[in-house]
């Protein structure tokens, strides 16, 4: 595949918190999240012919890549209104694209192997509902690995970048700040610190940039605003894919739920 005007960008974004789509409340919070996710496909310069979902919330032993025709959902979170256990997304997957990206992960030397049963996690339907809601795009992910280890994660993403030239939507799937005992007040000085260290980072030249995500954990607040760091690993999925292509901010927003403060990002 050889780079073309069509290339598609690569994305970290936030996926905000639960089925908050689908509860009045939750969505009036999470307001400047869902006009960011409506307005990118704008941002493309043509029609996805799929996306690629890197989403927090599916880890392997492997990366794994979701190969079903027709992927089932799955409702990984508790505590909801019964509808949100009825939600469908019923975009169909992309088997041959599921099996090319699982090429050229083997290809760069990482384990990789394809899952037909992996259904939709609401890291992949949520946004997914906001910014294709006829959900007429065929959609498949790529699972963390284990440990997240950001170089191999950074290798993943570098694996995958080729499918943009093919019109493939890469999309890290997370969230800047995820402590889910920290909310509110107490949440508003480590997340503004983090966050002030990630915009701070992105906007570095190449090799330091790469060198700067590599060494996040080094960042102000970087293991109270992740514990664990799942949410965070998409982002060096999404960076690989795009390595030396510039960061623009598509969505900042602060206070959320009394004091969080979380960003997203376009790469290219």
């Amino acid at each position: 595949m050889v780079q073309s005007a069509a290339r598609m960008p690569a994305y970290f974004i936030s996926h905000g918190g639960g089925p908050w789509p689908w509860l009045p409340d939750w969505r009036a919070e999470f307001a400047p999240l869902e006009a960011s996710l409506a307005q990118m496909p704008a941002q493309l310069p043509q029609r996805p012919k799929a996306v690629l979902m890197i989403s927090g919330h599916w880890e392997s032993d492997c990366f794994a890549v979701m190969s079903a025709a027709k992927p089932p959902m799955v409702y990984d979170y508790s505590g909801f209104p019964a509808e949100t256990y009825d939600i469908t997304y019923p975009a169909s997957g992309a088997p041959d694209l599921a099996r090319r990206a699982a090429d050229l992960i083997e290809q760069a030397g990482l384990p990789s192997r394809l899952d037909p049963e992996m259904g939709f996690d609401h890291g992949c339907f949520v946004p997914m509902a906001v910014m294709y809601p006829e959900a007429d795009i065929p959609l498949f992910q790529v699972s963390l690995r284990h440990g997240y280890d950001p170089d191999q994660h950074f290798r993943l993403g570098r694996a995958l970048a080729p499918l943009r030239d093919a019109g493939v939507l890469i999309v890290g799937s997370g969230l800047s700040y995820h402590n889910l005992g920290l909310f509110g007040p107490a949440a508003k000085q480590p997340s503004q610190q983090f966050d002030a260290w990630l915009d701070g980072s992105l906007a570095l030249p190449q090799p330091a940039r790469t060198a700067a995500l590599l060494n996040w954990e080094q960042a102000p607040a970087a293991r109270t605003c992740h514990a664990k760091e799942d949410h965070f690993a998409p982002i060096f999925a999404a960076l690989g894919a795009a390595e030396d292509e510039p960061a623009t901010r598509i969505y900042h927003q602060t206070g959320i739920f009394g004091g969080v403060t979380a960003s997203g990002y376009r790469f290219g």
